[in-house]
């Protein structure tokens, strides 16, 4: 009798390890930051910067974004990381992360040095989130949104995008589509607590129940994904949108990387980052976790492991605490109830979906277009992979894993 309650007191830890709340997420905004971002007050030297920033769809058509930004003032902010909430840092992370950007694409050939107006503040918001010194995922999207109506839905009729770089109806939709993603991914998120408890219990009926929530929570990722064209044109995407969100690793218009100057820590030593990419999202990392959706040991799979540092903190130690808790597989796989294996294949399925109209999208958007600038190659990804081989693969894998 001991040992039972010992196991039982085991796996009643574990399950309330996995609170979404412990990992900034929630059922209503999924990943998405907790909080309103345009509510957000900045000390008043970081709100210039803001205000700056702001005003990029103004700066960048005067082809001398890079002379503008050297004016601006070297800011170490060592003490607003120690004294300001997070809330503060990531909103300013934002800001920075847009104009170093617009300084290394906003002209004609990419520069391979950053000032130091631009990379000490970077280094240090970097080291305090724990997340490399350039424009990531979690910048782009998931603390780059508010809502029209603060007492309405996270929906696409009720949000608008706050940091731009060119601004637009295009540049927008695609990162408003995005967010609506990860809004309507909570749904998803908030069954996984529920598997993964159902999972050690052996209840094959909360399984099935948690699945097909699951499943409807896909469809309405998918059904939104579905609506990328209406708004975002693949031309205007590819030379007006995508030429932005480059990285310095394994781009071939930066094959050494950047100098970030000002910083003490690399010494003039050039660095070298990962652009901004959807993969940097957590939703779908979060479900081979849940899943246990294996992908072979080659380029890809260190690739993928290499974009885990790309996500805030607290998401990661949320995948990796599923990845640790969750045996759903192992247990649909010996159940005798075939509902239970049924539903854990149409998720498969939806999964699947989701990765196709990826494929797809990569194919009209890029690998279609006119290469027409060194940095923004129609054969490598932003994330610098050769992306189309990458897509096809992680969606054949996901297939492959039906029981």
């Amino acid at each position: 009798m001991h040992g039972l309650n010992a196991l039982l007191g085991l796996l009643s830890t574990r399950n309330a390890m996995i609170q979404l709340r412990d990992f900034e997420i929630s059922r209503e905004r999924g990943f998405l930051a907790p909080y309103d971002v345009a509510g957000v007050k900045l000390p008043s030297d970081l709100q210039a910067i803001r205000d700056f920033a702001l005003q990029l769809p103004q700066s960048i058509p005067t082809g001398r974004i890079r002379s503008l930004i050297e004016d601006l003032p070297v800011i170490d902010i060592q003490a607003v990381c120690v004294q300001c909430g997070s809330e503060v840092l990531r909103t300013a992370m934002v800001h920075y992360a847009f104009l170093t950007q617009a300084y290394v694409w906003g002209e004609a050939g990419a520069t391979n040095r950053l000032p130091a107006c631009l990379a000490v503040p970077m280094w240090q918001l970097s080291n305090a989130l724990g997340q490399p010194p350039l424009l990531t995922y979690s910048h782009y999207v998931l603390d780059n949104w508010d809502r029209i109506d603060r007492a309405g839905p996270i929906d696409l009729d009720n949000i608008y995008m706050l940091q731009p770089f060119l601004s637009g109806q295009d540049e927008a939709w695609f990162v408003l589509i995005h967010v609506a993603i990860e809004a309507a991914a909570g749904q998803i998120l908030a069954e996984f607590p529920v598997l993964i408890q159902a999972a050690e219990e052996g209840n094959d009926t909360e399984i099935e129940r948690g699945l097909n929530e699951v499943i409807k929570g896909w469809q309405t990722v998918n059904a939104i994904f579905d609506r990328m064209p209406e708004r975002c044109d693949p031309y205007i995407y590819f030379n007006r949108v995508r030429p932005w969100i480059h990285g310095w690793k394994d781009n071939p218009a930066l094959k050494n990387g950047i100098i970030y100057e000002g910083v003490r820590e690399v010494d003039g030593t050039p660095q070298v980052f990962r652009g901004q990419t959807g993969s940097q999202s957590s939703i779908v990392p979060a479900m081979d976790a849940l899943l246990k959706i294996n992908h072979a040991a080659d380029p890809l799979r260190e690739y993928l492991d290499e974009l885990h540092i790309y996500r805030p903190p607290a998401h990661r130690r949320f995948i990796d605490e599923v990845r640790l808790s969750a045996n759903l597989r192992t247990v649909v796989q010996a159940s005798a109830h075939s509902a239970t294996r049924e539903a854990y294949n149409d998720t498969l399925e939806e999964l699947a979906k989701f990765r196709t109209k990826h494929l797809e999208y990569a194919a009209s958007y890029i690998n279609k277009q006119s290469k027409t600038a060194a940095g923004n190659d129609t054969e490598v990804g932003t994330g610098g992979t050769p992306f189309m081989k990458y897509l096809k693969k992680h969606r054949d894998e996901v297939n492959a894993q039906r029981l």
